[in-house]
């Protein structure tokens, strides 16, 4: 350690009131260092003096900066990294390997450690797979990231392929050597922690059928190679108190334990965080935007919990909380805890989604149930409280984004805006509006040919001006306590082509077509899916992503397990579950086009005995389209009644909270269409 380091860390430690000496303290700095940046800095000195003083407060923010300040030094460049690893499988014996995007929980955002296949590739997507012989390499991803990879990939080393159309497990099996470095088949290795049961069991079979070999690899060779890799998250786990959560942990547990006996199940292993932070009523930050404290637990039959996070997240009040039918384990003893399951012959189930291969391997000997997280669907039913929650704080953020639309209306057409520019002054407005405890996902700030790569992320080199004759596409959110908003907006700057018209006007009727549709009880995402894109599909345009994601109550911003898709889904729809709604289309190098609003399932208004078993969807999102968008010859009159009508709503639910030269802007805005 450098002396000014030194010096930081003793001064700091002596604040916590003997909690910590120094060499603790920066530990535990090295794991808030790692954790997504907290609105309030402060938060995470609950951890280590809860009760600090100015002076205090000050000094502990130091050590955290000369923690910052001196991380260690960075592994091989970019260039170097596919080597080094083509290195390192030749010592270990293997003729390939898998990297995909993920961590032990199979999320969607992950903490920085567990980045590796951008530490690998330099793409920065949230989905993707790579996969590395001694004489190729290869990464696949889906048609939201296939822009993104070519820009952000050497093309020298890698191929690009899509995930879907031509899968890797295929693309490995090919790849692999017929006769491998052991004189037999090929040997492919995978990090049994970051691979799911399902893909060990279909890779092997497309490996072995090409006569190679799958071969778990108990130590990730990334994590050996990657010098500077940070170390697991350290962030602040908090309550999420019954007058948001709706229902308290204690029944929570009760419920599913009952769930539990009725299939005969002696325990389950929650694998996916936000299953442990719903059924605890616990919220955190160890990963970008989605409030979750990285853990497992295991729910017993009997109600009884065994929860496995770093004790070091918690902060005064979560134990007595928890309370006694919840055992707090150190993260380590996981494993022991899955083999003494297995030992006793115990019945346990496991998710097929989010369960890895490791969890599987240490449970021989139980009696394992391969199904749903039965966490999953509760969890996605929402509650009367949890749904006047999020309706409140999307109140609060539709009032945000609108006078952001109203700022961006009077500013943009000065083309002295940038994308950057535009989404630092929305995230300014949803600050304003209060109870902001982070964006629900970086924001979508596009502007022309960037506004067609649907999960485009600005950076320096990206960050274009948003210039009159621009289609501009925003898509952004927010996580407040009581909900978590998503919503996107397509704007034009200046005057519209015929194309950009048709194609605006062609996605709003398929939003309109989910928004009102019924349908009856049992009816899946993807039996509706395809209302959203017939407008389209009638001019034979299309859109690669899917029509509508759950969304969590101040959770995660993709939730499964229901789906608006084209891709097959077994879960029905059922009153409770948020999801978005979102066609969009995408002109490659020109302008892309998205609307979304969030809308909750609920029982459709009796208009007659058929009607009794229907269902329906609740708008929840407020803001402004933009009519000068909008061909209104190509709207029915129910289409143009609905735009109307919801235009009144934002009204009525955002005017009030505007005044001056916004609100003004507002009525205008919402104007009938006519």
């Amino acid at each position: 350690m450098t002396t000014d380091l030194d010096d930081a860390l003793a001064a700091a430690a002596a604040d916590t009131g003997g909690r910590y000496d120094a060499s603790a303290l920066q530990e535990l700095l090295e794991g808030v260092v790692a954790a997504p940046a907290a609105l309030d800095d402060r938060a995470w000195m609950e951890l280590v003096a809860p009760d600090a003083t100015e002076p205090q407060a000050k000094r502990l923010s130091a050590a955290k900066a000369a923690i910052a300040a001196a991380r260690r030094p960075a592994g091989p460049q970019p260039a170097e990294r596919l080597a080094a690893l083509r290195g390192a499988l030749g010592r270990l014996g293997l003729d390939g390997y898998v990297v995909p995007h993920a961590d032990e929980h199979q999320g969607e955002y992950l903490p920085a450690r567990a980045e590796r296949l951008a530490w690998l590739t330099g793409f920065t997507g949230s989905a993707g797979v790579a996969v590395v012989t001694a004489e190729r390499a290869a990464i696949f991803v889906d048609g939201r990231y296939t822009i993104q990879a070519e820009q952000q990939t050497d093309a020298a080393q890698w191929e690009r392929r899509h995930l879907h159309q031509d899968p890797h497990e295929a693309w490995l099996a090919g790849a692999l050597p017929h006769i491998g470095k052991s004189g037999g088949g090929g040997r492919a290795g995978y990090d049994p922690r970051l691979a799911t049961v399902a893909w060990v069991e279909k890779t092997r079979k497309a490996v072995e059928a090409a006569g190679g070999t799958l071969v778990a690899v108990e130590e990730n060779p990334i994590d050996t190679l990657w010098t500077d890799q940070p170390p697991a998250p350290i962030s602040p786990t908090i309550v999420q108190e019954s007058d948001v959560a709706g229902q308290e942990a204690r029944d929570k547990r009760a419920e599913i334990a009952e769930a539990l006996r009725r299939d005969r199940l002696d325990a389950v292993v929650l694998t996916a965080p936000e299953s442990v932070a719903w059924l605890l009523n616990l919220r955190g930050a160890d990963v970008p935007h989605t409030p979750l404290p990285l853990s497992f637990a295991v729910l017993h039959a009997d109600g009884l919990v065994d929860l496995f996070i770093d004790r070091r997240k918690l902060v005064p009040g979560v134990d007595r909380h928890l309370g006694n039918e919840v055992a707090i384990q150190p993260p380590s003893s996981l494993g022991q805890a899955l083999e003494g399951l297995g030992r006793a012959g115990k019945a346990v189930r496991i998710d097929a989604a989010s369960a890895s291969a490791w969890v599987q391997d240490r449970l021989k000997g139980a009696k394992i149930d391969v199904g749903a997280d039965p966490c999953a669907l509760p969890r996605a039913r929402k509650n009367a409280t949890e749904l006047e929650g999020t309706r409140a704080a999307h109140r609060r953020d539709g009032a945000a984004v609108t006078r952001f639309l109203a700022w961006l209306a009077r500013e943009a057409p000065s083309g002295k805006l940038d994308e950057a520019g535009a989404a630092a002054k929305l995230h300014d407005f949803r600050v304003a509006a209060g109870g902001l405890r982070d964006e629900s996902f970086d924001t979508i700030s596009a502007a022309g040919p960037n506004a067609a790569l649907p999960h485009y992320r600005f950076s320096a080199e990206s960050n274009r001006p948003i210039e009159p004759g621009n289609v501009y596409l925003v898509d952004s959110g927010g996580q407040y306590r009581d909900g978590t908003t998503d919503i996107t907006r397509t704007i034009i700057v200046g005057t519209p082509t015929e194309e950009m018209l048709r194609a605006f006007t062609l996605v709003l009727k398929g939003h309109i077509a989910i928004s009102t549709a019924r349908f009856p009880k049992g009816t899946t995402g993807s039996q509706i899916d395809a209302f959203a894109r017939r407008p389209l599909w009638q001019h034979g345009l299309d859109y690669d992503h899917g029509t509508g994601h759950g969304v969590g109550s101040y959770l995660s911003v993709h939730e499964g397990p229901a789906r608006i898709a084209k891709t097959p889904n077994t879960i029905a729809l059922e009153p409770g579950m948020i999801l978005s709604n979102e066609p969009g289309y995408y002109a490659a190098g020109r302008f892309g086009i998205r609307t979304e609003t969030l809308v909750v399932v609920q029982p459709c208004a009796a208009l007659s005995d058929d009607t009794r078993n229907f269902l329906e969807f609740e708008t929840i999102t407020f803001a402004p389209i933009d009519l000068a968008l909008v061909d209104a010859a190509l709207l029915t009159a129910e289409e143009r009644a609905w735009l109307d009508a919801y235009h009144a709503q934002v009204r009525e639910i955002v005017g009030p909270q505007l005044d001056g030269e916004d609100r003004a802007w507002l009525d205008q805005a919402t104007r009938p269409v006519g």
